[in-house]
């Protein structure tokens, strides 16, 4: 394999049926990107904007996620017996998010602002309220 150095250079660059396996991409801008069959497998991102991004099938801020998890039964791909790992989000802002149609089966709330946050409509806050109050 062949390295190739492109240093303070302005380009837009088309990659076809390549491997750039173990690359290093280092304070580069790679503004509105456009990813299509691509293994990003053991891929680390780090200091990165990635707001008002799309991730499909695999800041957040503005960001659209969706499709995230085992496939579906009907995709190709589909193992009933599959499980994933879980997802952890530790310390986001997510403030006027919604979640939607989406599978929190044990998914754990822990030491969060839940002001204004509902559940199909109803406050959380109130419910915890009423639980406390039962108890």
């Amino acid at each position: 394999m062949s390295l190739i150095d492109i240093d303070y250079s302005k380009n837009i660059i088309t990659v076809k049926d390549v491997c750039i396996d173990n690359s290093i991409f280092e304070n580069v801008s790679v503004q509105n990107l456009f990813f299509n069959d691509v293994n990003l497998s053991g891929t680390r991102i780090t200091n990165a904007n990635m707001s008002n991004i799309e991730i499909e099938g695999a800041g957040l801020g503005g960001a659209y996620i969706h499709n995230i998890g085992v496939p579906p039964e009907g995709h190709p791909a589909y193992d009933p017996d599959a499980k994933h790992p879980p997802v952890r989000f530790e310390n986001c802002d997510f403030e006027a998010s919604t979640i939607i149609d989406c599978n929190l089966t044990n998914v754990a709330v822990k030491d969060c602002n839940l002001k204004g946050m509902t559940i199909n409509g109803i406050l959380v806050e109130t419910l915890l309220e009423n639980f406390t109050q039962q108890k």
